[in-house]
């Protein structure tokens, strides 16, 4: 096969072919796929079918893999792969059903948030003949790219605050999982960050989440980030992913934001996903 990179139509996301994730890959291909990603901030590898260990590999060539933070989530014997999935087993969610009900990057809430999330379709609802539950992504270097020069101004060198059960608790979701989330420790970020490979800057505020900035009183603050958040999300910066079966998605948690959507229903629909974060970044 013959690795091909079509970019889409939107400033992020391409597609990748002609590739077997299951195999081991030559340095000059994978160089290929890394130079893809940095630039285009979403990548998917199409047509996979991995074992666990299989996907491990190929994401411990992107970086260190992290943790499973929600350890009731992650694969059976595999601590380093959360489950994300409506599927019901005995009346108890099998993997983390509302993954992404809200705008945000992965993991903001950790001192070292992870530079990529990998996301592997096992099932993928369909009705119709039409994909379900699409994931919509935001480019947040370009919503800074966009910014007027003063409100660049304001917000290089300032810092916020991230909270992980802030947007959680706000929007009500995530509620069986809040008491481990409310024993992370707040974390503070650059509101202005600079990506840690690229070079590139972009707005680095989740609302909900970034509870409050250097300098700013509350209101100011909230209001800040509310403003900075919906720049992020202007229909311009995005590129919305229609999942199949066997998609290795690949995202840049420190340019873009993304959300879920939940057109689907169990028992009626079933959807799993493999997630795994790798990279930790400054």
């Amino acid at each position: 096969m013959s690795l091909q990179i079509l970019n889409s139509d939107a400033c992020i996301g391409a597609e990748a072919t002609g590739v077997d994730l299951s195999v081991p890959m030559d340095a000059a291909t994978f160089d290929a796929l890394e130079t893809a990603f940095n630039k285009r901030s979403v990548l998917c590898i199409r047509d996979q079918a991995l074992t666990a260990d299989q996907y491990l590999a190929f994401a411990r060539r992107l970086g260190r893999v992290d943790r499973v933070f929600l350890q009731h989530y992650a694969l059976p014997d595999q601590p380093d792969i959360m489950l994300v999935s409506n599927i019901k087993e005995g009346g108890r969610d099998i993997g983390h059903a509302d993954a992404g009900r809200v705008w945000h990057t992965d993991m903001s809430y950790t001192a070292h948030p992870p530079r990529a999330t990998l996301l592997h379709a096992l099932e993928t609802p369909v009705a119709n003949g039409r994909s379900l539950g699409a994931t919509a992504f935001a480019s947040a270097e370009a919503a800074f790219s966009g910014l007027d020069e003063a409100t660049k101004a304001l917000i290089q060198g300032q810092t916020a605050v991230h909270r992980v059960s802030g947007r959680r608790k706000r929007t009500g979701t995530g509620v069986g999982d809040n008491a481990l989330r409310d024993k992370q420790p707040d974390v503070v970020h650059p509101v202005a960050r600079t990506h840690p490979i690229t070079g590139r800057t972009a707005i680095y505020v989740s609302e909900g989440e970034c509870v409050s900035i250097s300098g700013m009183n509350d209101v100011a603050a909230e209001a800040l980030v509310t403003r900075l958040a919906a720049e992020i999300r202007k229909p311009d910066y995005r590129y919305v992913h229609d999942w199949r079966e066997g998609d290795v998605l690949i995202w840049d948690n420190a340019a873009v934001q993304h959300k879920a959507t939940f057109d689907y229903t169990w028992p009626d629909h079933r959807r799993l996903m493999w997630r795994i974060t790798v990279g930790g970044t400054g």
